[in-house]
């Protein structure tokens, strides 16, 4: 897909430029052919960032002049391409679609009403109507619904000057040729070979000698994120994808791919903040509230038990007021080493599939990092807030330094734990079939409020009143 490419958001100056610089053209040319020559020297990219900026009359002289196939690449650009498909006929809006790649018309198709899609589709080619077709009987969430047929098939048994000849043949209509996919004489996927390979290649060397057939390919029906991890590092242009015969259906593109890594990115911050999705800007009251509330009465829950837990402490706190001074040092600092854990975690389940031991060894590892880092932060702590309280509370030394202690031994106890917690929770969660993404990122937070609050009040009241009697 196409949109891949693009950047997040044009300059709006660049844009506007863009925009002026048609509209003269639109002002100024006479013909259809002057007009074509003359947008022929813009980016399709740049066109379609600034469709929706022209009016309804100048797009039709451009739907005019240009052909389908011009027409189809700046469509594919498109964020929405429907509102310029409806502006045209059916007849000529078929004939774009069914040029573009299948992947891209079939996004167009789908955000057409039932009686629209139909009749284009009923206008188009039957090749075009199979690719249609082969795409949408995957699920949305499985490869096949990302494949595009814009792809070389040569036969292993060629001559290079065949596979050459093949290769001339087949670019007409299918201009995706840095990859030439081989495949036997049953049409079952034999390897790949790349276009600069056959290239260089002489008349007499054997075809067979430059096909790789250890590259990289996808079943159709894979999930898309269970694949995506295993092929994003290979940095080929595109991927076969095969049916259970092993025959090539299609190709994966690496645009494609990143754009699904780009999307996984953005679905997995959107869980992490608890919600099933991502927000769109042009969702509803109701919708964005419907992904946030459910989490966040869970959540209103764990924090009236976290609201118990210090009430329970509150005769600590009466005896000893000072040291609410610096409960929200606690909980942040366990709340910043347990996200940084959960984040870890999160990241390495994704990516890697691992046994017991190696569970074992992470959870050890991260809660090695938070005792170590706890400690060398309460040590830090015991210093400078000691000296915060004899100096400018004007509190005796010894007291000073003992509420200080208190603090960096809360601090390394509860960083450690929130570590472990941090570490443990998404682990749990994959275990039992639940996305750790999504259950550990609200969790984490309260969980890690709840050690901090016990660990930094539990042990107030056990070293500073009860052993030191410092109350």
């Amino acid at each position: 897909m196409k949109n891949i490419i693009r950047q997040e958001k044009v300059n709006v100056a660049i844009r506007e430029e863009i925009y002026a610089k048609l509209a003269e053209i639109l002002k100024n040319s006479v013909t259809d052919q002057e007009l074509k020559e003359k947008i022929d020297d813009f980016h399709e990219n740049d066109i379609a960032e600034v469709f929706e900026l022209l009016s309804k009359d100048e797009r039709s002289r451009i739907y005019k002049a240009l052909d389908e196939e011009k027409l189809s690449e700046i469509l594919s650009y498109a964020d929405d391409a429907e509102p310029f498909i409806d502006e045209m006929d059916n007849v000529k809006a078929s004939h774009i679609i069914e040029t573009m790649d299948a992947d891209d018309a079939v996004d167009v198709l789908e955000k057409m009403d039932d009686d629209k899609r139909k009749s284009l589709i009923s206008l188009m080619n039957e090749d075009a109507k199979e690719d249609i077709s082969l795409i949408k009987s995957f699920d949305d969430d499985e490869v096949g619904s990302l494949i595009t047929t814009n792809f070389i098939k040569v036969n292993k048994n060629s001559t290079i000057k065949q596979a050459m000849k093949a290769l001339v043949s087949q670019a007409a209509e299918n201009d995706n040729i840095s990859t030439i996919y081989a495949v036997d004489e049953n049409d079952t996927y034999y390897g790949a070979v790349d276009l600069k390979d056959l290239i260089l290649a002489r008349e007499k060397d054997n075809f067979d000698d430059i096909i790789v057939t250890s590259y990289p390919f996808i079943y159709g029906d894979e999930k898309t994120d269970q694949c995506i991890n295993a092929i994003k590092d290979y940095y080929e242009d595109s991927f076969p994808v095969l049916d259970e015969k092993r025959h090539i259906i299609g190709v994966i593109t690496f645009e494609d791919i990143m754009e699904l890594i780009d999307d996984e990115m953005g679905e997995d911050y959107a869980k992490l903040a608890g919600l099933t999705a991502e927000e769109d800007l042009n969702e509803t009251l109701f919708e964005s509230m419907k992904k946030r509330v459910p989490w966040l009465i869970v959540l209103l829950g764990l924090g009236l038990v976290v609201s118990s837990v210090v009430g329970i402490f509150e005769g600590v706190v009466s005896q000893l007021a000072i040291v609410v001074c610096f409960q929200s040092l606690i909980l942040d600092m366990a709340g910043n080493v347990g996200t940084q854990s959960l984040a870890v975690t999160i990241r390495v389940l994704t990516d890697e599939n691992l046994n017991k031991k190696e569970l074992l060894g992470l959870i050890i590892k991260e809660t090695k990092v938070g005792f170590s880092n706890g400690l060398l932060l309460g040590a830090l702590a015991f210093v400078s807030i000691g000296l915060y309280i004899w100096l400018f509370k004007s509190k005796e030394i010894n007291f000073a330094y003992a509420v200080s202690g208190c603090i960096g031994v809360s601090l390394m106890v509860a960083m450690m734990i929130s570590s472990f917690t941090g570490t443990i929770i998404p682990i749990f969660f994959k275990s039992v079939k639940i996305d750790p993404a999504v259950a550990s990122g609200p969790l984490i937070t309260t969980v890690n409020d709840l050690v901090a609050v016990i660990s930094y009040y539990g042990l107030v009241w056990l070293l500073l009143i009860n052993v030191m009697n410092l109350a």
